[in-house]
């Protein structure tokens, strides 16, 4: 099979009115923390990449995939671009990586990603026929980079400073050689931060170009509130000019980004249609595996109405299911939970006990239990409020921010003016 790379809206500027892409959010967990970059706000008037309204399993991307190329045939690339990054999650990222080249074999794939963790993955994603791969690269200078990242975690232990931004710049370099060598058309977007590295961003390009990067995408800071930078100024068109000048005489630039969310569907620089947006709610409310059967959500209440009890300290569990006569739901069952004490082998009991269950509303829970429902095929979800709000809401793939407790997405406020700034 031989793709049309010429395709890529994103690589080939003649192709962005012609074809679509779609980024599947698969991918929550991030390894870097970017002192410009917040996950934390969700208004789809904002376009930036780390938002997205939903986050989905690999088998329900593949749902959203199939429903979407029905509302929009000129999709001919498929994408994941976080809203953490691909390689901080590796084993969702190649799934769905693997289901869409199994079921769409024409599509053209790639991953967006920030290199920290890309080497291991190269030689499955060539095999794969990942045609483009962009790697974030900032800095090249560990100096210049220790002013932009805040920590970087690679292989479970946390540094900071100039042995980060050294250990991140090591990796991203021989992963786009790497790259190169077994023939992945690879972009590098560098994103001019005023006063920070915005006279470094030549020197990113002349050594990435040196290990062959096909093309630079020179992206303006996007002033984002309640991180580290919000108190700089976004870089002026002038600026951004000038270093796209200077940096092109070492590569090909790319002046047509959108910077595109993590859910982004359709032709860039255009809003997820409203319709798209429903079918990604959809997946979402789906069982992360739609070949189980799990026709129920499971409930932790102290007094049977609200969500408002510990997964720890749940001596019972209200289980509900959905009336398809009427739409309406229903409270089917009420389970023991497993005795208190015996670690982990408590939390694997309760998936037995839970095994029909494809989501479990608690007013809180720890790490060890969620990893291991999760293990078991059961989202864990935080919230607090009205049990059939709740409940209805998962079944009917609502929107249910306002429930959620300690999410890292927030909906989108009445104050929202809709210029993209994002509300909270």
């Amino acid at each position: 099979m031989t793709l049309n790379i010429k395709n890529h809206p994103c690589f080939n500027d003649s192709s962005r009115h012609t074809f679509g892409r779609i980024h599947l959010p698969v991918a929550p967990k991030c390894n870097i923390q970017c002192n410009y970059c917040s996950r934390k706000f969700d208004c789809m008037n904002e376009n930036r990449p780390g938002v997205t309204s939903k986050v989905l399993s690999p088998r329900q991307a593949l749902y959203y995939l199939q429903q979407a190329v029905k509302l929009s045939p000129n999709i001919a690339v498929v994408g994941i671009a976080g809203p953490g990054d691909p390689f901080a999650n590796p084993d969702e990222t190649m799934e769905t990586l693997r289901l869409v080249r199994e079921h769409y074999p024409e599509m053209l794939l790639c991953v967006a990603t920030n290199g920290l963790d890309l080497l291991p993955w190269i030689d499955e994603l060539a095999e794969l026929q990942v045609s483009h791969v962009t790697i974030t690269i900032n800095a090249i200078d560990p100096e210049v980079g220790s002013e932009i990242y805040a920590w970087v975690r690679h292989k479970k232990k946390m540094y900071r400073d100039v042995e980060a931004a050294k250990l991140l710049i090591g990796n991203q370099l021989e992963a786009l050689k790497r790259l190169k060598e077994v023939g992945v058309t690879a972009k590098v977007n560098s994103i001019i931060i005023p006063g920070i590295n915005d006279r470094h961003v030549v020197d990113v390009a002349r050594k990435v170009a040196e290990l062959g990067a096909d093309i630079l995408n020179c992206l303006p800071y996007y002033q984002t509130s309640e991180t580290v930078f919000e108190n700089i100024e976004e870089p002026s068109l002038s600026m951004v000019a000038e270093i796209q000048k200077e940096t092109a005489e070492f590569l090909p630039q790319m002046k047509h980004c959108a910077r595109c969310r993590a859910d982004a569907a359709g032709i860039i620089g255009e809003l997820n249609s409203e319709e798209m947006m429903q079918k990604l709610a959809e997946a979402a409310s789906m069982p992360k595996n739609p070949s189980e059967h799990r026709p129920y959500i499971a409930v932790s209440s102290m007094e049977g109405v609200l969500i408002n009890q510990h997964l720890g300290e749940a001596d019972r569990f209200l289980v509900y299911g959905m009336d398809p006569a009427n739409g309406t739901c229903t409270l089917v069952d009420s389970r023991p939970a497993p005795l208190p004490g015996g670690g982990q082998q408590r939390w694997e009991a309760l998936a037995q006990v839970l095994h029909d269950c494809r989501t479990l509303l608690v007013n809180g829970a720890g790490d060890s239990p969620t990893n291991v429902l999760n293990a078991h095929g059961i989202d864990v979800l935080v919230m607090e409020g009205i049990i059939e709000e709740g409940v209805e809401g998962i079944f009917t793939g609502k929107d249910l921010k306002h429930m959620m407790r300690g999410s890292q997405i927030h909906a989108c406020g009445t104050g929202c003016t809709g210029t993209g700034g994002g509300c909270g």
